[in-house]
Order: structure tokens, then C-alpha cells, then sequence
């Protein structure tokens, strides 16, 4: 065979190897991929704090036997651990629920029902667990919001504020989720900020109405893109717009939640997408046993990859003011509760399978005013008292 035929010969037996070296460092890549996000989920779980479910009653709504599952979200307004950087006042001070919502996953695993529980609403607070392991007496007419500081915990007290929530809907809560100012904001800076509306300009003297000058402008009307402290502001503000109640700013709070959730979805929602935003999280968030993990956050969040946003709504449970407090008008309110106990969607009556195309059965007064996760920023907003 002539030389020039044993040189070709051996060029083509070298041609495979710059594609097994690619093969290679594809491989190396993966590995080192993989080891990285092993990393995060260890990150995660030294740092992710669950509270005590010891503190849950004896006498807890009994599970669905459905495979839905209910989720209290609860925003702190704490000014330890840091806070008081992001919202002033006492450092010491472990706050309230200053948010309060109970998101309704239906069984379907499409459709989801997010219900907005005014600070400010007058409930029942059932006995609750202290620190030093007593149970405390049920108080009547209390506030919803002060349920979390029962027992003066340095934490404040989820499990107290589920059992309220649990003994006024008849729901049993699967999940429960603790959010402060500082892992707020970073969720936000996070995600790279949320797209939301304003309906006025809002000046520094809004957000401090002891401040003696106008001052400069922080939200101007119309939408904006909002992170951090802004965003913060954005969901908290109550004199800028409105009647200064915490009911004008619920459908604010919802919105903006909505957008959020938007981004987090076109973000994507794979692993190396949730992780990072899970440790942003787990590094000032309280949640129960069930969720006290990268593993569990992560089954967590798959388990809610099939809803569109289309598919949520966001509501306010039925309410009425009671002077200067607010009360739940019934019976509207036991029969929105009711609605979510039986899980029922549109095409499904009780005890039958779910129907993924149905919209949930709500009460014509909760109905009316549901707000679509999909919505623009600008939509369905009103802010309180007129």
C-alpha cells in the first residue's frame, strides 16, 4: 500500500478524537454542573428555618381526601433579624402577619384560588402553643394580624396564626410559608424586578406622612418595574393612594403577587432556574416541616408547574367594615370556605374526578371580584373606601 494511503488511514483514525474530547468535556461540565447545584441544596438546607409543628392544634380540620392542598403565605412585618433596615422602627419588635393569603390548589393540579385575608380582620384566635410549651386561651375578637405574635417569639408564631386560619375556614393547611421584608426584597432583586401599576404618583410623603415636604417622587403613575425596598414600599403603601387601609392595598398586594409568579414562570422552572431563588428565600424564611428542604421546596414548586396563570385567581375573602376593623359578611364567607372544602370546579360536581378545563365554583359575591393572574398590572385595581 503506498505511504500516501497509510497517512490517510491514519488521519481518519485520529478525526474521532476532538469529538470524544467534546464528548468529554461535555460530561466534565455536567459533573461540575451537577456538583454546583448540589451545593446550592446543601446552602439551602443549613440555612431554610421551620417552626415547631408541636405548636399545631390537637384539634385540626381533618385531610381532604382529595389530592388538592391548601397553602398559607404569610409576609411578616418584623423589624428583628435586620428588618428594621428595610421597614424602621423597634429592632427588637417580631411584628405580625402584615400579609395573609391561602392559595387553594385544586385537585385537578390546573386551577388555583388565592384568597386575600385582610390584617385587619376580626376573628377568633384559638388556644395556642407559647415558648416555655403552655397553650394560651382563645381570645374572640381579636385580630387576625396578632395571632403571629402570640407568645412573643423572636420568630413570631406560624403555627398559631395556621390554627386561626384553620379553625375560621375549615381547611386543613398542608403548607405554610413565612416571608420577612429582607427575603421580600430579595426575592425581588432576584427574579430582576416585577412589572406594576400605580394609579397616581406617589411621593416620599406618602410612605411617611410625619415628613414635612412633598418631597421626591418614588412611584410615578401607570406601570413601572419595581425590586428591593421599592418593591417593598409598592406593597405596603397605604396613604399614597386610597383611603390609607390595609384594604386598599390588597388587590395591590395581589397583583403585584401575580406578576411575580409571571416571572418566575417565564424565568423557567427547572432546577437551576428554583434553586437560587429558593436559597434567596431560605435565607429569612420560616416554613413548616413539609417544605424544610431543597428536596421538598423543589417537589413543592413541580407540583404547581401545570397551572397557568390564566387558571388562578386571586380574591378577597367577603368582608365589611366594622368600625375600624373589619368583619367577614356571611354568609358568603362560609360559603366560599365551603366551595373550597369540596374542591368542586364548574364541570365537577361533588365526589366526582376532576375536569382540567373547569374553573373553580365560587360565590357570585367572591366571583365578581376575581382577578386573574394573567391580568395586566394596571387591571381590576380599586383602593379601599372611595
Amino acid at each position: 500500500m503506498p505511504s500516501s494511503q497509510h497517512t490517510e488511514l491514519r488521519a481518519d483514525r485520529r478525526r474521532p478524537r476532538p469529538i470524544r474530547a467534546r464528548g468529554t468535556t461535555l460530561l466534565i461540565l455536567a459533573a461540575v454542573a451537577a456538583l454546583a447545584l448540589h451545593a446550592v441544596q446543601l446552602r439551602i438546607d443549613r440555612s431554610i428555618q421551620m417552626f415547631d409543628a408541636d405548636g399545631l392544634s390537637p384539634h385540626r380540620p381533618a385531610a381532604g381526601h382529595l389530592t388538592g392542598q391548601n397553602v398559607l403565605l404569610i409576609g411578616s412585618d418584623a423589624r428583628n433579624r435586620g428588618n428594621n433596615a428595610l421597614g424602621g422602627g423597634n429592632g427588637a419588635d417580631t411584628g405580625r402577619a402584615d400579609t395573609t393569603i391561602l392559595l387553594h390548589v385544586y385537585a385537578d393540579q390546573r386551577h388555583a384560588l388565592a384568597v386575600s385575608l385582610p390584617r385587619d380582620t376580626l376573628v377568633t384566635i384559638p388556644p395556642c402553643r407559647l415558648p416555655d410549651g403552655v397553650w394560651s386561651r382563645a381570645r374572640t375578637g381579636a385580630m387576625l394580624n396578632s395571632a403571629f405574635s402570640v407568645g412573643g417569639s423572636p420568630t413570631g408564631n406560624p403555627a398559631c396564626t395556621q390554627n386561626t386560619v384553620e379553625a375560621l375556614t375549615g381547611l386543613r393547611v398542608d403548607h405554610t410559608v413565612v416571608i420577612d421584608f429582607r427575603g421580600f426584597a430579595a426575592l425581588t432583586d432576584a427574579v430582576g424586578g416585577v412589572r406594576v401599576c400605580s394609579p397616581a404618583d406617589v411621593y416620599q410623603r406618602d410612605l411617611d406622612p410625619n415628613r414635612s415636604t412633598r418631597g421626591a417622587l418614588v412611584f410615578h403613575k401607570g406601570e413601572q418595574t419595581v425590586s428591593g425596598r421599592k418593591a417593598l414600599d409598592y406593597v405596603r403603601l397605604r396613604h399614597g393612594l386610597g383611603d390609607g387601609s390595609d384594604i386598599g392595598r390588597v388587590q395591590r398586594q395581589q397583583a403585584f403577587v401575580a406578576a411575580l409568579v409571571r416571572k418566575i414562570r417565564a424565568r423557567g422552572l427547572s432546577p437551576a432556574r428554583l434553586l437560587p431563588l429558593a436559597r434567596t428565600v431560605a435565607r429569612s424564611a420560616i416554613v413548616d416541616p413539609g417544605l424544610g428542604s431543597a428536596r421538598k421546596l423543589l417537589a413543592f414548586a413541580r407540583s404547581l408547574s401545570g397551572i397557568h396563570p390564566h387558571d388562578t385567581r386571586f380574591v378577597t375573602v367577603p368582608w365589611r367594615y366594622a368600625g375600624e376593623r373589619v368583619a367577614l359578611v356571611q354568609p358568603d364567607a362560609d360559603r366560599l370556605w365551603a366551595a373550597l372544602r369540596a374542591d368542586r370546579t364548574a364541570a365537577q360536581p361533588s365526589g366526582a374526578s376532576p375536569a382540567p378545563s373547569a374553573a373553580p365554583v365560587l360565590p357570585p359575591s367572591v366571583r365578581a371580584t376575581a382577578r386573574p393572574a394573567d391580568a395586566t398590572p394596571c387591571a381590576h385595581l380599586s383602593f379601599g373606601r372611595s
